[in-house]
């Protein structure tokens, strides 16, 4: 009986170190693409945007929701089925994601960065129908995600077409 409670307790542990290890992973993601906007706020404020462009300090706590429902939505993923093609799907978006922002702000190559961007919608699309036949949940939790990668190439396109 002792036996199986220890193992337990390192399966309870576990399951915990993983998803401090998604956290991670996101974390690293999003770290580049901050190390991608350092010193841009006055780049982006001087484009020419949209009406509908929100303003630039709404990025920070949008990111930072998103990067948590991101990391969650592996680990279930993860605890499931381990590592498999549907966490492979989630490591290129995240991949993707970490580039988008140093091709926008710190290249300046909104075109390019557009291209980038609906390879990222398609890879996030990918991703949330292989974790809906592992966990709806996991899956439900990329939705606000691919929702708002949407709302960005939107305005990615619009901000290439108005500074083209």
């Amino acid at each position: 009986m002792e036996i199986s409670q220890d193992a337990s307790r390192t399966s309870g542990r576990r399951r915990w170190w993983a998803l401090v290890g998604f956290a991670a992973a996101v974390f690293v993601a999003a770290a580049i693409g901050g190390l991608g906007v350092q010193g841009t706020t006055g780049e982006y404020a001087s484009l020419q945007q949209p009406s509908w462009a929100p303003p630039s300090w709404l990025f920070g706590p949008v990111w930072s929701l998103l990067y948590a429902l991101i990391a969650v939505a592996g680990w279930l993923v993860w605890q499931r089925i381990g590592f498999g093609p549907a966490l492979w799907a989630w490591t290129a978006q995240l991949v993707l994601n970490a580039i988008w922002t140093p091709l926008f702000f710190g290249a300046g190559r909104y075109g390019l960065a557009f291209a980038e961007i609906v390879v990222m919608w398609l890879a996030i699309g990918l991703t949330v129908v292989l974790f809906a036949r592992v966990s709806r949940v996991a899956a439900a939790l990329l939705l606000p995600y691919w929702a708002w990668v949407t709302f960005a190439a939107a305005l990615n396109l619009s901000i290439w077409q108005l500074n083209s």
